[in-house]
């Protein structure tokens, strides 16, 4: 079951008695846990029928116990367990599983690994709990992802708002949502988030960013790419060269893609997997390098991604290796 159909099936009040997430994909753990801790229970029925425990300081007698309970003043009570993965001989919930009470929903958080799937336990908790595995979305599925998020409060952004924040911030489900929500409270009775929008209130340049330096070195405007990677070098934390060539390196293997497809617009933009906005960059820059140029592209990006961490290289200031870079893509 998704993580939205739970949330989806908590606002209508259907419950399991068992909820167990794991994953390496923190945000939906987090985000079904706070549900839980929140909204399942109003503020009376919390005070007497919630109970949060911590894997780390919290031993599983005490949860057997704080489950088996009843509620007080209410149909049902809620006892979550955090950071369940730090708990000693959690398989001992082994009991409670078997036979849960009805009364009772018990969230358990495991974040940041799985139980060993070859264990009795893990068979047992995918067999009689709620089993959701959350898993990080792919680099290419976070513009849409972005989009869902918020088309789903009831908002539209364009998709040069959405590539600043996806390249900008990178896989960071979080924080992507705590930057929305703060723009979307900036943004009055708009319904749409633009590059103006993100450059207000999540401080990203609409000029000088990765998105406008991979527009620059496909359009071949070395002058232009030079002066974004000047900005970067006087404000090192907007743009580490970390983030830089990894999006340079996806942007390029799409162009190299373009070589294999055939069609219109729409048709190349979906055989690559982008937005059929952004398709004439990748466009241009195929006609603008060609095939070979884009494999030359590419193995540069190689060899400057070892040389940023100090791979056959004197340490260089992460600018100049840039500039030095983009320089041989344009000779």
């Amino acid at each position: 079951m998704s993580v939205d159909k739970i949330i989806s099936d908590w606002k209508k009040s259907i419950y399991k008695p068992i909820y167990w997430i794991e994953g390496d994909e923190e945000f939906y753990v987090d985000q079904l846990v706070d549900f839980a801790e929140h909204k399942i229970l109003n503020e009376n029925e919390a005070s007497f029928n919630l109970t949060v425990f911590y894997g780390k300081d919290a031993a599983w007698a005490d949860v057997l116990n704080a489950c088996r309970k009843y509620p007080m003043f209410s149909d049902r009570q809620v006892v979550i367990l955090k950071e369940a993965q730090q708990m000693k001989d959690v398989d001992k919930l082994e009991p409670y599983i078997q036979t849960p009470l009805s009364s009772t929903i018990l969230v358990v958080a495991f974040k940041d690994k799985k139980l060993d799937a070859r264990t009795r336990f893990a068979k047992l908790v995918k067999e009689k709990t709620e089993y959701i595995l959350t898993k990080k979305i792919y680099d290419n599925a976070l513009p849409e992802w972005v989009s869902s998020v918020v088309g789903g409060m009831g908002h539209s952004i364009t998709p040069k708002a959405n590539s600043l924040i996806v390249d900008h911030i990178g896989n960071d489900l979080s924080r992507i949502k705590n930057e929305i929500d703060k723009i979307l409270i900036n943004l009055g009775t708009r319904k749409s988030i633009t590059e103006e929008d993100v450059e207000n209130y999540v401080g990203i340049s609409k000029e000088f960013n990765v998105f406008e330096l991979q527009s620059a070195i496909a359009a071949r405007d070395l002058t232009k790419a030079i002066r974004i990677i000047q900005y970067f070098d006087a404000n090192p934390k907007v743009a580490p060269i970390q983030l830089v060539l990894p999006s340079l390196y996806i942007f390029f293997s799409k162009v190299y893609m373009v070589f294999g497809v055939s069609g219109g617009e729409d048709a190349i933009a979906k055989q690559i997997s982008v937005n059929p906005y952004f398709v004439k960059s990748y466009l241009q820059a195929s006609k603008t390098y060609g095939f070979d140029g884009i494999e030359k592209i590419l193995l540069l990006l190689h060899s400057y991604n070892l040389k940023g961490i100090g791979i056959n290289a004197a340490r260089v200031e992460d600018a100049e290796l840039l500039k030095e870079m983009v320089v041989k893509i344009m000779m």
